[in-house]
């Protein structure tokens, strides 16, 4: 009796805890994704009254070429960024999770972008690759190159992938810090008992660093692919969606829809789906790696 009493202590105080978090979840996340769902299904400027209009927004939404063309580039934008992202900020953060003699001064560039707003991390690259007057053209045609000064972003063939490599810049850092972190977790007793065994530093790598890994680079790969589904500010800045629909991703697209357009209710049922995507990529990750049941992996130690 004594233990089933203290087993319901431990519960009730667990919840008293974390009541503030549920609260804070629940009037900032889902009472607005509630208004989103049921903003969904009306027809609304965002100033005259309210029009019932049950799955219209829905209907549109699977017809509409330009909300269609922003679902691919967004998927596109989540798998391209992903590709770039990840070996990169692996690399970087298990070199920067070693005992390298200026180690601390290289995390200290890397971790630049960091330290900067998205806006000014937008408008700084937009001058870079300016056509008349950005250093990345004054500086390939004092190098010799001229052919290949262009408007980066002016071009529809590469102003998407010119985007995606300036957001995989801006959010490197942070994933390598999940990386350096983990980094550091894995116990020298690996390394040294590999290194008696005749290993060398690629074999110790993929042997040992890789697999001890394994849930940081699931907890990044999520934060990455789920967090594809929100870049707005810094492609709105560059390039507002342009040239053309090049650059319009569905965030971009929820925006223009709903606050350009005065179309608020299709405009939230691009949000609703947004939402339910992310949902459930991060379901679908988390059940597929097996990370939920957070296994051992001092196998051996």
């Amino acid at each position: 009796m004594k233990v089933f009493r203290a087993q319901r202590s431990t519960e009730l105080l667990a919840v008293l805890w974390s009541l503030p978090a549920l609260l804070f979840y629940g009037i900032f996340a889902l009472v607005p994704m509630a208004i989103a769902v049921y903003l969904s299904f009306v027809s609304w400027n965002g100033l005259s009254a309210l029009h019932w209009a049950g799955f219209a927004n829905w209907v549109q939404l699977f017809h509409d070429p330009v909300a269609g063309h922003a679902i691919l580039l967004t998927f596109g934008l989540m798998i391209l960024g992903w590709v770039v992202q990840t070996p990169i900020s692996l690399l970087l953060g298990v070199f920067m999770a070693g005992a390298h003699r200026y180690r601390s001064v290289f995390s200290f560039f890397y971790f630049i972008p960091l330290l900067f707003s998205t806006v000014a991390i937008g408008m700084t690259w937009s001058s870079m690759l300016d056509p008349n007057f950005g250093m990345i053209d004054i500086l390939l045609k004092a190098i010799g190159l001229p052919q290949l000064a262009q408007g980066w972003l002016g071009n529809p063939n590469l102003a998407f992938y010119v985007v995606t490599l300036v957001i995989s810049w801006q959010f490197v850092p942070f994933h390598a810090l999940l990386y350096q972190a983990g980094a550091r977790q894995i116990p020298l007793e690996l390394y040294d008992a590999s290194q008696l065994d005749g290993a060398n530093r690629i074999n110790r790598f993929f042997q040992i660093t890789l697999p001890q890994l394994r849930y940081t680079i699931v907890t990044s790969s999520t934060l990455m692919l789920t967090g594809s589904l929100t870049y707005f500010d810094l492609i709105f800045v560059m390039t507002q969606g342009g040239p053309g629909y090049a650059t319009r991703v569905l965030p971009l697209d929820m925006y223009i829809s709903a606050f350009q357009n005065q179309q608020i209710g299709y405009g939230s049922t691009l949000a609703v789906l947004l939402a339910i995507t992310g949902i459930l990529l991060s379901v679908v990750l988390l059940r597929s790696t097996g990370f939920t049941k957070m296994s051992s992996q001092l196998e051996g130690l």
